[in-house]
């Protein structure tokens, strides 16, 4: 099962969970409805969302406050994107121009934490203590993560360690608790449920890999972003701790350089994709992801053939071909 039969039957599911989402938004003070029209209309698979679903009908579950779940988790995705986004100073996101470039940081920022307190507010609502335990968990790691990133700026004796923890924190952690949630809700046993958690802890943290990988080769038509646009922001992920470790004496000291001013000038960029080319960079770096996928996948044994687990594993291989 691909990702293309997958979102076809969780159409309506979805189409709830995006009503939802506009709700979350709503407020007496207009600007918060109107950046959540924004916000909502600009897309995104919603597969955050959809790893809830399909965790909770793994086990049979239907009701109705799966859907409401799954929005508060998208409801806290989007308030990590836009808290990422003023942090980032990212001018684009998903090719339409940020919430913080249209209406200012303050306004965008408050705007992030109206989201993740009504978020919350609205998970006590469901009257589970583990709902609340995964929610609250993910929300601290995610910042946890972003703080750790910030600290390691243009920094590059990070370790593949590091990088591992941040982005772990950053994005495994609400898929994670996206699985483990949809477990909690159907009941499933403490095993399963923990089984649920690493197979999304694991999918997160590829996805993560992945989106780095393609920031050194998609462009802004592709992705919404330019290419390099990690590294100009100082951030060092997978392929150039890779290529610091596999680099000669001079490159490395090179790359360093390179690190400490920014790309600004397209030369460096073009420098370091034939570095990466040299050294077989990309290739090795996504064949990590690969692996981690693959341990992701073993995570789901525990649990019989269902058109729920193929659809699972189905999204576990869309992780590795997303606009290669």
């Amino acid at each position: 099962m691909t990702i293309h039969d997958i979102f076809p039957l969780y159409k309506n599911d979805l189409t709830l969970v995006e009503k939802n989402l506009k709700e979350i938004f709503s407020s007496d003070a207009p600007l918060l409805p109107m950046i959540g029209e924004h916000i909502v209309g600009g897309g995104g698979k919603r597969l955050r969302p959809l790893f809830l679903l399909l965790s909770a009908d793994l086990a049979g579950y239907r009701g109705e406050n799966r859907i409401i779940l799954a929005s508060i988790i998208e409801a806290i995705h989007t308030a990590s994107l836009l808290h990422d986004d003023v942090v980032d100073g990212a001018e684009l996101r998903r090719g339409k121009q940020t919430a913080h470039m249209l209406w200012g940081n303050q306004v965008v920022i408050l705007v992030g934490d109206f989201l993740y307190s009504n978020a919350l507010r609205l998970a006590v609502l469901q009257g589970n203590q583990k709902v609340m335990e995964a929610l609250s968990k993910a929300t601290t790691m995610m910042t946890e993560g972003e703080v750790l990133q910030l600290n390691r700026v243009a920094d590059p004796e990070i370790t593949e360690e590091e990088y591992y923890r941040i982005i772990s924190a950053k994005t495994g952690a609400l898929i994670s608790a996206a699985c483990r949630i949809g477990a909690v809700i159907s009941g499933l046993p403490g095993e399963k449920e923990d089984a649920l958690a690493r197979f999304g802890m694991k999918i997160g943290m590829a996805f993560q890999m992945v989106d780095d990988i393609l920031d050194y080769m998609a462009d802004e038509k592709g992705l919404g972003k330019k290419l390099g646009k990690d590294l100009e922001e100082g951030k060092i992920t997978l392929p150039l701790i890779y290529l610091l470790g596999v680099a000669g004496a001079e490159e490395k000291a090179e790359i360093k350089e390179i690190i400490k001013n920014g790309v600004s000038d397209k030369k460096n960029l073009k420098r370091i994709l034939h570095l990466f080319e040299t050294y077989s960079v990309i290739e090795k770096s996504h064949r990590i992801a690969q692996e981690l996928v693959r341990e992701a996948k073993s995570e789901l044994n525990l649990f019989p053939p269902s058109p729920e687990r193929d659809a699972l594993l189905g999204i576990s291989d869309y992780a590795l071909e997303r606009d290669r």
